[in-house]
């Protein structure tokens, strides 16, 4: 391992660990607490107050230790582009809810018109980038592209891209189990960055480092949560990462957790819709159907990180 990306991982984790002793007072102070939802499960009543938009804690580390790298990386400005531009809607989203106590944040039609416009801006940029352009690598074949042509790579890019930050928003439902799935998936960005000489590993490494620190705090029971403004900068990271490499399929490999997350609240909804009201899950999103099934917290987050750690593996072995 490179020492830059040693020094990434070591500076990021300090300054979101020495974040956390200074923010989360301040959003106690600002009263910025978690709104839990009353049909949720009755456990996650008692986190009611607990700080939210944490994730600028995170974000903050993201950024100082890229902009030391930007120079001789300049590959970590589309990463960042995506991860601070997917932060800022949910920061704003956010706010909204906790600040301006709009229940329902930004309309769904402002926040999904907003991740439009990001995804189209990072696409355009990818499709005429030379050394990007419409190619992926397929899973399993050696190391094979297929250059599938903007008729294909436009519709596909917007479901992977969108799909996969809101499954990452979908994963943020329990004490450390977003932090910890997607602290994974940046290791696996990370190595196989160096191996390819990807050329990002800087901020892939800044990313786990910054969420190591995170952890410290976010870990059950939490002292700070980190709301849409972290889950939804970690979603743009990902997919940012992965197109970068030119690995979007792998996404459905190393981060079929949130794949999952995120299939069955559709899967709820469809089902409760089309039978007139009978669940499929006990509650979807599915971490907390193994909740109400007698799963402690700190059980679904480790049986989801032990799973993911495997899939990226999996991730490996199919590059």
């Amino acid at each position: 391992m490179s020492s830059q990306v040693i020094f990434a991982v070591l500076i990021s984790f300090a300054v979101s660990a020495v974040l956390g002793p200074v923010i989360i007072p301040f959003l106690h102070r600002l009263k910025f607490g978690q709104q839990v939802r009353q049909e949720g499960p009755q456990a996650h009543l008692k986190k009611q107050g607990t700080p939210t938009m944490g994730g600028v804690m995170f974000l903050i580390g993201i950024l100082v230790t890229s902009l030391i790298f930007l120079k001789d990386y300049p590959k970590v400005v589309p990463v960042l582009f995506m991860t601070l531009g997917f932060g800022l809607i949910g920061f704003l989203d956010d706010y909204l809810k906790v600040v301006m106590k709009r229940s329902e944040g930004l309309k769904p039609w402002q926040k999904m018109g907003l991740q439009l416009i990001l995804t189209g801006v990072f696409i355009f940029y990818v499709m005429q980038n030379p050394e990007l352009g419409t190619e992926v690598i397929l899973p399993f074949t050696g190391g094979k592209t297929w250059d599938m042509g903007p008729f294909l790579f436009v519709p596909f890019s917007l479901i992977v891209i969108l799909g996969t930050d809101n499954g990452v928003n979908f994963c943020d439902g329990l004490d450390g189990l977003c932090s910890s799935v997607t602290l994974l998936v940046a290791v696996f960005f990370t190595v196989v960055s160096i191996g390819e000489k990807g050329g990002i590993e800087p901020v892939t490494a800044a990313v786990a480092g910054a969420l190591m620190g995170f952890l410290l705090f976010n870990v059950y029971p939490a002292k700070v949560f980190m709301g849409d403004t972290g889950s939804l900068a970690l979603g743009g990271f990902v997919v940012a990462s992965a197109y970068m490499l030119k690995m979007p399929v792998f996404i459905a490999i190393v981060g079929l957790v949130y794949l999952v997350e995120i299939l069955s609240v559709i899967l709820q909804v469809g089902y409760f819709k089309a039978t007139g009201g009978k669940r499929l899950f006990r509650m979807a999103p599915i971490h907390h159907h193994f909740e109400l099934g007698g799963w402690s917290e700190t059980r679904v987050v480790a049986v989801f990180s032990i799973v993911t750690a495997l899939l990226c593996l999996v991730g490996y072995l199919a590059l």
